[in-house]
Order: C-alpha cells, then structure tokens, then sequence
C-alpha cells in the first residue's frame, strides 16, 4: 500500500514540474489589445504660422478624442491645404481681433487659434458659422477630454475667423493643413 502511494506522489510531482515548465503562449488578440500605445514627440510647444488665405468660409467645429493627443477641427470646404493660412500659438489673454476686447478662456493654458478664412460668405456678408463672440463653440462638448479644458468664438475680422482653446497646461501641438480642414492637435503629455 505504502508503494502505491509513494509511485502516486511521484507521478503527481511529475505532472507539475512538467507543466510548470511548459512555455508559456499569450493569446494574439489579448496582446493586441495591451500594446502600449506610442505618441509622436517632437512637437513643441512655439508658435506655427503659414501664410496664405482663402475666401472660402468657415463652416463649422468639431473635437476629437485619441490616445496621444485631443484634437480640434476647422471645416472649411473648398479651400486647398495650400492656400489654408493660419497662426496658432500660446497667448496670455485671448483678444478679439478689431476691437481688443478681451475673451476669458478656462484652462492652464490658451491657445489662440486663427484661420486665414472668413465665417461669412464674402460676396453676401452672411455668416456661414453659427458661433458667437465670447461664448463656447456650438455644438463641441469637452467632457472626457484629457487636454481640453475651454473653447472660444473670437469672431471674423478682415478674412481672418479667431478662436480661443483652453488646454490643461502648455503642451506640445502640430498643425496640419489638409484639404477642407485645419487641424490642431494638442498632445497629452510632453
């Protein structure tokens, strides 16, 4: 009886070591969904400019949330990337372009944000964007966002449409002119 229990033992002991031993293999859809995830860096945070200008006019704003960086959208249909213009850089106070008044923005940071594009239709003078001076841009909800704080309608003035965007802190951006659209995105870390 005491063998029995002994070769037991034994065989037991050795189906463990031998399994403990065994590689280990991940299951591939398990590791796609946990591959750290790596953010562009270079960035900086100076100021950007290109110069040049359309008349077509702006049409709307949206946000958008992704793993490194928020980002904010310009629409404005019709222009070529390279007659899209713009200056965007850090500012301590938002003025609005023409009559100076200042514009409160929440944030850490603000970055004035200007397109080289009118938000009225220059032959009618109507406005092709429904914002509105000093107030929050329509229609863009910020909840969730890691480096978005505030946003602003600085108004049109000579051809130029302004806004102010109230970051987390002052972090790195790019700005990419593209076809219809300029986007601004603002990193979540340095």
């Amino acid at each position: 009886m005491r063998s029995r229990t002994v070769w037991a033992t034994i065989a037991l002991v050795t189906v463990t070591l031998g399994a403990s031993m065994a590689p280990a293999v991940a299951a591939p859809a398990a590791t796609a969904r946990t591959a750290a995830v790596v953010c562009p860096t270079g960035w900086g945070s100076l100021g950007k400019t290109y110069l040049a200008s359309t008349t077509a006019p702006v049409t709307n704003v949206r946000t958008g949330r992704h793993d490194c960086y928020d980002r904010f959208v310009i629409d404005v249909p019709g222009a070529s990337a390279d007659r899209l213009g713009f200056s965007v850089g850090y500012v301590d106070q938002l003025y609005q372009d023409g009559s100076g008044r200042p514009i409160p923005v929440g944030g850490g940071a603000i970055l004035e944000v200007r397109v080289d594009a009118p938000a009225y239709n220059v032959d009618t003078g109507a406005s092709t964007y429904p914002g509105r001076v000093a107030q929050p841009l329509p229609g863009v909800d910020l909840t969730g966002y890691r480096t978005f704080r505030d946003t602003r309608y600085g108004g049109s003035f000579e051809g130029v449409t302004q806004f102010g965007l109230g970051v987390r802190a002052r972090l790195p951006f790019r700005v990419l002119r593209q076809a219809d659209h300029l986007v601004v995105d603002v990193a979540h870390t340095w």
